[in-house]
């Protein structure tokens, strides 16, 4: 048997069995993880020259998972304590609005404020926790 794959399959063992593992340590699990993806990319490479397609893609798809394991969630706004005002300010309504002139207001601002139509997500999630608040 092949050595490199006996390695290598042990190395992929060992890594599945981490990545399934709680995640702790932060900033330093990343880095690692994006480490082991650039030993991997570079495995591949060498495998490659090697002729060896197996090993390849095996290691091309385990720095593929790992570089994207590596990569950092993005942070959520925290839209759980906003207030009635807080609310109402965001949507532009004032406090005798009533359930139709929220959702019209909604409606309107979302729109612009949609990630898919260059908004962020950031804002669109504040728009729908202000919605949400008002319209309990």
């Amino acid at each position: 048997m092949n050595f490199e794959l006996l390695a290598g399959g042990v190395l992929l063992a060992i890594l599945v069995w981490a990545g399934r593992q709680p995640r702790r340590g932060g900033n330093a699990t990343r880095l690692a993880r994006a480490l082991f993806a650039a030993l991997a990319a570079a495995g591949a490479v060498v495998a490659g020259l090697r002729e060896q397609v197996v090993v390849t893609l095996v290691l091309l798809a385990l720095a593929a998972w790992l570089g994207q394991s590596a990569r950092k969630a993005p942070a959520s706004p925290d839209t759980g304590s906003i207030t009635d005002a807080e609310a109402r300010s965001i949507l532009g309504v004032g406090p005798e609005a009533g359930r139709s002139e929220i959702q019209a207001a909604w409606r309107r601002l979302m729109p612009r404020a949609h990630p898919d139509q260059g908004g962020s997500a950031g804002l669109a999630a504040q728009l729908n926790a202000a919605r949400d608040r008002l319209l309990k």
